[in-house]
């Protein structure tokens, strides 16, 4: 089986990155052993945070009109790749 692959495109200028680089530690944290790696995007759109699994995007900021929680990430995540995965005290 291939891992997925995560990508988080975020916007350089509006002061993003370590935000994305927070939830890339996250996932990656969470999800050792089941993802192949995240990787961060500078998008040349302004305002764009995008989180996709495969090129599938899974969590769009401008669509939701918010940062995702962390908590919802993970369970975005999990959902995808390994929805009987229990994230612990995430799950509650």
């Amino acid at each position: 089986m291939i891992k997925p692959l995560i990508s988080i495109e975020y916007c350089p200028r509006c002061g993003w990155m370590l935000r994305s680089a927070y939830m890339a530690q996250e996932l990656l944290t969470t999800f050792s052993e089941q993802l192949k790696g995240v990787t961060l995007l500078p998008s040349e759109v302004s305002g764009t945070f995008q989180i996709s699994l495969n090129d599938k995007i899974i969590f769009d900021r401008k669509e939701a009109g918010r940062f995702p929680e962390i908590k919802e990430l993970k369970k975005l995540v999990r959902d995808h790749i390994d929805p009987e995965m229990n994230l612990g005290h995430t799950d509650r």
